[in-house]
């Protein structure tokens, strides 16, 4: 049996953007990134959370806006190797009329009926019941406080996830 997809999520479970009224959360550092000319970016990154992440029982894979630029920025200073990822292409940031969030539909394409798990801080329930119709695998919809990140409790819920998959 092949192992479930994670799919990742940056800002938010990896860059815990909302934390920034607060200060930097202790274990992080910052980069700066240029992702458009003349605008700097700074992004928290835990350079714990690729050992953390590789740990788990899963094939991960990015769903984020930075799509491989992750593998760039992000990879290199969490500790993770370069990682395939979604592309969302024209669906980018399309609203849709039915509340579900425009990355659901490609990750569930993505996915392919396989078991996963999706971690990031802008679920709600119309992408469960999305994944619940349109995914015939089991999946984990896991929301992460972006004032936080991923925390031990949350790879405690995906690593359990992880293991009730096993036969």
């Amino acid at each position: 049996m092949r192992r479930p997809l994670l799919f990742l999520d940056v800002d938010g479970p990896l860059n815990p953007w909302a934390a920034q009224p607060y200060g930097r959360p202790e274990g992080y550092t910052t980069i700066v990134v240029a992702l458009q000319p003349g605008r700097a970016l700074p992004v928290w990154l835990n350079p714990g959370h690729g050992e953390a992440l590789l740990a788990l029982d899963y094939d991960l894979c990015w769903a984020t806006t930075w799509m491989d630029a992750a593998n760039r920025w992000i990879a290199p200073v969490v500790g993770l190797p370069p990682l395939p990822y979604v592309d969302f292409g024209a669906g980018l940031f399309a609203l849709r009329p039915d509340g579900v969030h425009w990355k659901t539909e490609a990750i569930v394409a993505y996915a392919a009926g396989r078991p996963f798990a999706w971690v990031d801080d802008e679920q709600s329930p119309a992408d469960e019941e999305y994944v619940g119709r349109a995914h015939p695998g089991a999946a984990l919809l896991h929301h992460v406080d972006p004032r936080v990140g991923l925390r031990e409790e949350d790879f405690t819920a995906l690593a359990g996830f992880a293991a009730g998959l096993r036969p």
